[in-house]
């Protein structure tokens, strides 16, 4: 088959399948920029089950780009907690601060515009210049290559820089000129729903019949990436010092993936911690408590959180100090513990405080 034939019928059967198949979402026929800018930001990295609630979350408290310009950090920071990956949150806070105020509050309205605001890549400025204002930009994210990769038969992987201008330019060739926003639709919804990772529909796929993947029984082996390094695995002990219903938190300032969240005084070794004494004998306890050792210590169960890079193991090590123990609070900030619920944490935290497991007492 000729390739203008088989784009012709490749966009063809797609649209057919769409038009009884599409998902319904509170952001489908959305025409303000903002929402859809919003529904992409939470959707990225983030399974739709999972970012839903979210996003009617922040639709309800921030409706507008000016709401979510004038947010407090925290406030907004809370909001995202738990949907990981918080440099998207930094970058809308930033992006709508720039509309706001340096745009009057005018939502950019091409493509280029679209781009310039933080955080945005090609894939989302493709998805608002599309679904909000109807200009002929091709989304390309894993659902959209893998659907491409399995139909065509491409070998290049997804992942790599030559795989990726491939796929992008395959995507756009393949663009609905006159209905672009929904062609894009479409094919994230084929690729999220009927053409998945494991266990595609080929059976009963309207593409099956020129789908080189499926006739060369390659559906399995395709879209192929580029074998990742194995992720380094992280020991952190948060060391918990309490007083009076009080414990201390410090607001981190490091660039990393957990700027601006909470947490407690961290202690990284190489290993998980040998016991109490270690504990004791590091730096960041002699920098709180200075020679003083405490007498009632309790250590939580160890927690796992995977990142997209690293594995976090924490463990978490609670502190009684009586009221004559000194202590060192510079740069903490003491809140009771039922107002920590009210904190932006990461979450391998939160996954601590709402654990309701027994802890091993250390003598």
């Amino acid at each position: 088959m000729k390739e203008e034939a088989l784009y012709d019928l490749f966009r063809r059967k797609l649209m057919e399948w769409f038009a009884s198949s599409h998902r319904p979402m509170p952001w489908k026929g959305e025409k303000d920029p903002y929402l859809i800018w919003l529904s992409e930001v939470i959707l990225q990295q983030t399974r739709v089950e999972q970012g839903l609630p979210y996003f009617e979350r922040f639709r309800a408290q921030y409706p507008d780009i000016r709401s979510l310009a004038n947010a407090p950090e925290d406030e907004l920071m809370k909001l995202w907690e738990g949907l990981g990956y918080y440099s998207r949150a930094r970058n809308l806070h930033q992006a709508a601060k720039y509309v706001a105020n340096e745009l009057e509050g005018r939502f950019p309205d091409t493509y280029e515009g679209i781009r310039q605001l933080k955080g945005v890549g090609p894939y989302t400025a493709a998805a608002i210049a599309s679904f909000a204002y109807g200009l002929p930009y091709a989304v390309v994210d894993g659902n959209v290559s893998r659907v491409l990769a399995r139909f065509f038969g491409i070998d290049s992987p997804v992942d790599s820089g030559a795989g990726k201008k491939q796929f992008a330019a395959l995507a756009q060739a393949l663009l609905s000129q006159t209905a672009p926003g929904r062609h894009n639709q479409a094919m994230m919804d084929f690729g999220a729903t009927h053409c998945t990772p494991r266990a595609p529909l080929c059976r009963d796929c309207p593409l099956q019949q020129a789908c080189r993947a499926f006739q060369q029984d390659r559906v399995a082996e395709l879209p192929r990436k580029e074998k990742k390094p194995e992720k380094k695995t992280r020991f952190f002990h948060y060391l918990i010092f309490n007083r009076q219903g009080q414990a201390w938190i410090r607001k981190r300032t490091e660039k990393d993936i957990w700027r601006n969240l909470y947490d407690f005084p961290l202690l990284e070794l190489g290993h998980p911690a040998q016991g109490v004494g270690e504990i004791q004998n590091s730096g960041c306890w002699q920098q709180r408590m200075g020679q003083e050792q405490a007498q009632n210590i309790r250590a939580s169960r160890p927690f796992l959180q995977l990142l997209t890079h690293q594995k976090i193991q924490a463990s978490f090590w609670e502190i009684e100090l009586a009221d004559e123990t000194p202590f060192n609070s510079e740069g903490l900030i003491a809140v009771k513990r039922e107002n920590l619920s009210k904190f932006a944490f990461p979450r391998i935290i939160d996954w601590y405080l709402n654990d309701n497991s027994l802890y091993l007492k250390l003598l």
